[in-house]
C-alpha cells in the first residue's frame, strides 16, 4: 500500500485529523429528546390533575398517584432518551475503516451524551416550572399544618396584640388585678383569658395558681358558679386546649415525616429513571449507529463528481 509523504497511509491520516464525536447528532438526538420529555411530562401532568379529586373518597389515591407517576417517569425517559439516542446514532459520520468494538463505543458514547444534553435541557426548562409548582403546593400544606399548630396560640395572640396594641398586655393585665370580683365587660374578659392561656401555653404549659385563681373569678362574674366550680371548668377547659394544641402539633410533625419520605422516595425513583433513560439512550443509538452504517447509495448515471458522504 502506497504511503503518503508523512510516512502514514492515507486511511490512517485521514482517521488521525477527525474527531470522534459527532456534536452535530448529539444536539439533534438532544432537542428530540428534550421536546418529546416536554410533552410527556405536560400530558403527565395534565393526566395527574385529572385524576385528582379535591373531594375525599373521590379520584385517585395519593399511594395511587405516587406509583402512576413513577411509571409515567419512566415511560417518558425510555421513550425520549430512546428516540434521542437512536437520532444521535443514525445521525452521525460513517467511521469507515474502523473496528467493530470502537464504532460500538461511540454510539454507545454517542447516545450518553445526547441524554446528558437532554437532561439539562429539560431540566432547566421543564423541571424548574414544574417543581416551581409542586413547591408551592407543598409551601401551602405546610403552612395549613402549621397554622393549625399554633391555631391556639399565634391566632388568638394576634387577636390579643391587635386589640391592645401592646405584645406585652399579660404584664399590664397582672397590674390591675384584683382579689375582688370586679365586673369587666365581656370583651376586656376574653382579651384577658386569650391573653392569660397564651402566655401559659407559649411558656411550660402550666397554668399559674394566680392566673387559675383570677379566672376562675372571671368565669363566677358571668356564670354563677362557686368559686371551686369555676376553678374546676377553668381546669377542664385549659386541658381540652392543652390537648387540642398537642394534637395539632402532633399532626404537623406526622405531615412533615410524610413529607420527608415523600421526598426521599421520590429523589430515589428519579435517579433510577434517569438511569434507566441513560441505558436507553446509549442502546438505541447503537442501534442507530448500525442502521447508519447499512445504508446502502445508490448510484446515478452522471458526471458530476461528488464527494464521499462520511
Amino acid at each position: 500500500m502506497n504511503r503518503s509523504p508523512d510516512g502514514f497511509y492515507p486511511a490512517e491520516e485521514e482517521a488521525s485529523s477527525l474527531s470522534g464525536v459527532s456534536w452535530g447528532a448529539i444536539f439533534a438526538g438532544a432537542a428530540a429528546a428534550a421536546a418529546l420529555s416536554l410533552i410527556l411530562v405536560l400530558l403527565g401532568v395534565g393526566l395527574g390533575f385529572s385524576a385528582v379529586s379535591p373531594w375525599a373518597h373521590e379520584g385517585v389515591s395519593a399511594k395511587g398517584l405516587g406509583i402512576s407517576t413513577i411509571i409515567w417517569l419512566a415511560v417518558t425517559q425510555i421513550l425520549a432518551s430512546g428516540l434521542g439516542g437512536y437520532i444521535a446514532g443514525r445521525l452521525r459520520v460513517k467511521w469507515a475503516n474502523m473496528h467493530g468494538d470502537e464504532v460500538y463505543f461511540r454510539d454507545t458514547a454517542h447516545g450518553f451524551l445526547a441524554w446528558c444534553v437532554a437532561t439539562l435541557v429539560t431540566a432547566t426548562l421543564v423541571l424548574g416550572s414544574v417543581s416551581g409548582v409542586v413547591s408551592s403546593g407543598v409551601q401551602a400544606g405546610a403552612s395549613v399544618a402549621g397554622g393549625a399548630a399554633s391555631v391556639a396560640t399565634q391566632a388568638a395572640g394576634t387577636a390579643a396584640a391587635n386589640s391592645d396594641g401592646d405584645q406585652y398586655g399579660y404584664f399590664v393585665d397582672s397590674l390591675f388585678r384584683d382579689d375582688r370580683p370586679v365586673a369587666v365587660s365581656d370583651d376586656a374578659a376574653r382579651g384577658t383569658v386569650t391573653r392569660i392561656f397564651v402566655r401559659s401555653l407559649s411558656n411550660d404549659g402550666q397554668l399559674s395558681a394566680e392566673d387559675r385563681t383570677y379566672l376562675a373569678q372571671l368565669v363566677a362574674q358571668r356564670t354563677n358558679l362557686t368559686q371551686a366550680d369555676a376553678e374546676r371548668r377553668v381546669d377542664e377547659v385549659y386541658a381540652r386546649t392543652q390537648k387540642a394544641v398537642a394534637d395539632a402539633k402532633l399532626a404537623a410533625q406526622q405531615a412533615a415525616d410524610t413529607a420527608a419520605k415523600v421526598a426521599a422516595w421520590t429523589s430515589l425513583w428519579m435517579f433510577i429513571a434517569l438511569l434507566i433513560g441513560a441505558f436507553f439512550a446509549s442502546l438505541a443509538a447503537t442501534f442507530g449507529g448500525r442502521r447508519r452504517d447499512a445504508v446502502v447509495y445508490l448510484e446515478t448515471d452522471t458526471y458530476v463528481t461528488t464527494a464521499p458522504v462520511r
